[in-house]
């Protein structure tokens, strides 16, 4: 399955955000990457740029490719509805996301990870598909054989009381149920959707 393997550092300097988890580079080095560090004179973004990085941003956040990012666009257009509340609805409803959410994963990547070795059920069902859409009431939970996964147990111990409002989750059973897709003011990412959507549009 195709995904980014590429420097994260580079990429969480580029958009001055821990995109893929805590990042100590981000404090050595609070400017984007490049040659000339940080005294190289940087030209004016234009309107086109901006919207770009943040498409790019959002992309690399939850794990996207560019094919399929726009497929979600095109069904978030599609569908009655603020469309770029919509995208990070279907953003947000992905299984690997979900786990991660649910603080059975420590980030995306290892959610994703999580789910491709077939660890975690969907009502019951093992699904091996990071990009799953769940609907609401749908139960999702660590299959019984791998519960006692170290990275599993770390996750959970370390999550605290993280707690989404769409989301429920049981830290005795490692299970949890996907409530509803959650409202924009639910969504932490600092995300600016509108941008996204005034690129796609053009």
């Amino acid at each position: 399955m195709a995904r980014y393997r590429g420097p994260k550092s580079k990429v969480a300097r580029r958009f001055k955000e821990p995109i893929f988890g805590p990042d100590k580079a981000l404090e050595r080095k609070n400017y984007p990457p490049g040659f000339h560090g940080p005294n190289k004179r940087r030209s004016k973004q234009s309107e086109y740029s901006v919207q770009l990085a943040e498409k790019q941003k959002a992309k690399y956040t939850y794990g996207i490719l560019e094919r399929q990012f726009a497929k979600m666009f095109d069904r978030a257009s599609r569908k009655i509805g603020i469309t770029g509340e919509l995208l990070l609805q279907f953003c947000e409803a992905r299984l690997d996301n979900v786990v991660f959410r649910m603080g059975l994963a420590p980030t995306r990547r290892a959610a994703r990870q999580l789910v491709n070795h077939r660890h975690v059920t969907v009502n019951g069902e093992n699904v091996n598909i990071p990009s799953y859409s769940l609907r609401p009431g749908d139960k999702v939970a660590i299959r019984e054989r791998s519960k006692s996964l170290e990275v599993v147990t770390n996750s959970v111990a370390s999550s605290g009381t993280n707690k989404m409002d769409w989301i429920e989750f049981d830290r005795s059973s490692l299970s949890g149920t996907y409530i509803q897709h959650p409202t924009r003011e639910q969504i932490p990412e600092n995300i600016k959707e509108q941008l996204i959507v005034e690129l796609y549009s053009k």
